[in-house]
């Protein structure tokens, strides 16, 4: 079971981007897609559809160990531990709140 899961709501918790909050939109392996975070410019060369090319702003991975999910109780950022409930299913429960996370 992971930790970080698409949708959860993370804060960033180190780099140029610190304290910013947004949605993951796909996790990849070490790292995530966290909407309006870590927004990079990319340059496309001009094709048939779009003769001058164009410059094209999106969200570039970022480190997992870089966010922190946010307690759904607290809102503040917390660690993730994995236990199993009473009929053997594996949940992830957050340390600070000990509040389990859908």
């Amino acid at each position: 079971m992971r930790k970080l899961k698409t949708g959860d709501k993370v804060v960033v918790v180190s780099g140029s981007n610190k304290g910013k909050e947004g949605k993951i939109l796909k996790v990849l392996e070490e790292k995530v897609l966290v909407e309006g975070i870590n927004i990079v410019k990319k340059h496309l060369k001009p094709k048939k559809n779009n003769g001058n090319g164009e410059i094209v702003e999106t969200e570039a991975p970022i480190h997992k160990s870089n966010v922190m999910l946010l307690d759904p109780k607290t809102k503040k950022p917390t660690k993730v531990k994995i236990e199993t409930d009473n009929k053997g299913k594996k949940v992830r429960i957050s340390k600070k709140s000990n509040e389990k996370i859908d």
